[in-house]
């Protein structure tokens, strides 16, 4: 029988375990084993410790706040290992009612005009009552039809391959708004793993994956929207995923200490981007 990688124990949910000799991968819950269906994995491009100490150097030196920031900090712990994700397939349908600066815009300077005509109507013989009929004009634009031609609706639809990391202990790493090259992905091979580089079992099942993934797309649907609309006054967004597969991608943590402060960096030893970064 293949022998199995020790599995993390997790304090509830599901086991993601891979076996060691032909990598395929099961998970262990309330209802006994289930085959993970689809295991795919991506190559290690930056294997080198010095290669990839060299590129941290030119990310936290970057930019005036952080010249020099590399040189007076200590590096405390940096480790390669293949950490499991599960990457879903999502689509975001998002709805947002929001003023729309330019038709307020108009209406605005469209009052204005008006009561400038209106004030020197007021002062001429004969004229329609001046400042009465000018705040009932001013009042109607603002209070009534202006504000409701104001309103519009807009639609942001977005298909993305969200990933969620399936492992708890190291949740706090979760990408928030990362996308893994899955051009490169290649079905799971444990023989093009190097020996000395650890693959980790997960604790996350894809169920908990699935309303993880969802959430945190909605919020991210929520940035957007706020980043692109002004003054929104509705927003909603439903989320639908379509399938799944687990991901196994090599994943190089950098930890610092300077002046105290704590840096670690979650970088991608495919493609070489930052996953994450905290405390820069």
């Amino acid at each position: 029988m293949p022998k199995l990688r020790a599995p993390i124990t997790p304090k509830f949910g599901e086991m993601i375990i891979s076996c060691e000799y032909c990598g395929s991968a099961v998970t262990l819950g309330i209802d006994g084993w289930k085959g993970i269906q689809k295991q795919t994995m991506l190559p290690l491009k930056f294997e080198d410790k010095d290669q990839m100490i060299k590129m941290i150097h030119g990310l936290m030196d970057r930019g005036l706040l952080h010249r020099h920031l590399q040189e007076n900090s200590t590096l405390e712990d940096m480790n390669l290992s293949f950490v499991p994700y599960w990457i879903l397939s999502v689509s975001a349908r998002t709805s947002v009612v929001a003023t729309d600066m330019a038709v307020e815009g108009g209406e605005i300077a469209t009052t204005a005009a008006l009561i400038g005509v209106m004030g020197g109507m007021g002062g001429r013989r004969g004229g329609f009552g001046g400042p009465l009929l000018t705040g009932a004009v001013l009042g109607s634009m603002m209070g009534g039809a202006g504000q409701a031609a104001a309103k519009k609706v807009y639609e942001m639809n977005d298909n993305i391959y969200f990933p969620v990391i399936a492992l708890k202990a190291l949740s706090q790493y979760q990408p928030r708004n990362y996308q893994f090259n899955l051009d490169n992905r290649q079905l799971f091979d444990v023989s093009k793993i190097p020996k000395n580089v650890k693959v980790l079992n997960g604790d996350v099942g894809e169920e908990a994956a699935t309303y993880q993934a969802k959430t945190l797309v909605s919020q991210l649907q929520s940035d957007k929207a706020h980043e692109q609309y002004h003054m929104i006054q509705e927003l909603h967004t439903d989320v639908d995923v379509a399938e799944s597969e687990l991901l196994y991608a090599p994943i190089w943590f950098a930890r610092y200490d300077h002046k105290g402060n704590k840096i670690v960096l979650v970088i991608d030893g495919d493609s070489g981007n930052v996953i994450n970064s905290i405390g820069l």
